[in-house]
């Protein structure tokens, strides 16, 4: 009998977001999968929960994947966590999924925290129908070329981007997309979030006034 993996989403900052039923699953499962074990395990700390930790991320060999498929398949239970909200989203773990579901292996959801959602729905943008895209490429011809790619796009775009190439990314989008409203929202849930709403020059100056600190989530309105 095969066994199941559970997709848990932990919190993204505020440690009091996880959810009763994302509390009993890692409990009860028999190792929990993570990006990294240092994050997942102050986490399962916090929690006064004591269970083995196996890591997945991009550079994982290829045998360390079939060994987990391998390992669920014969019957483990196992939880597969980000360092910070929902699994799958902009993190590690699809391939996984995609053969446990090609071997049909049982795989349920346990929601809870997402990044974009909780920048999506402070924006004051429409949150009706949107297009998330995630993380823009790092260099500047291939991000550049990403964004006309969106340009026409009628639905909100949100996007992921580091601290370190923020300023670049919102350049990129004045200038591409045009000078249309947008909502920043960094650090979400933690002690310093905060989220900035303007046209998209008008955020850009902000954050050229200031150190970039955290991890951020862009919300743009769609082409009018």
């Amino acid at each position: 009998m095969s066994g199941i993996l559970y997709l848990v989403a932990t919190p993204i900052g505020n440690l009091e977001d996880i959810t009763l039923r994302a509390i009993r699953v890692l409990r009860e499962v028999d190792f929990v999968i993570c990006e990294d074990s240092r994050r997942s395990g102050m986490l399962l700390k916090h929690l006064d929960i004591k269970k083995p930790l196996r890591t997945l991320h991009d550079h994982t060999q290829k045998s360390g994947l079939e060994a987990l498929v391998l390992e669920i398949k014969n019957g483990a239970q196992a939880a597969l966590v980000s360092d910070a909200g929902t699994p799958i989203i902009s993190d590690p773990g699809f391939p996984l999924v995609r053969e446990l579901v090609r071997l049909g292996v049982k795989i349920e959801a346990i929601p809870g925290p997402c990044a974009f959602v909780s920048a999506l729905i402070v924006s004051g943008l429409p949150a009706n129908e949107f297009t998330f895209i995630g993380y823009l490429p790092q260099k500047e011809t291939a991000r550049r070329n990403r964004l006309q790619e969106f340009a026409g796009e009628k639905r909100t775009l949100i996007f992921y981007e580091s601290p370190y190439r923020l300023l670049k990314a919102l350049k990129d989008m004045a200038e591409i997309l045009g000078d249309r409203e947008a909502s920043v929202s960094r650090e979400m849930t933690k002690k310093f979030e905060e989220t900035t709403r303007g046209k998209l020059s008008e955020i850009l100056s902000y954050f050229e006034s200031k150190k970039v600190l955290g991890e951020f989530a862009i919300v743009v309105k769609g082409n009018e």
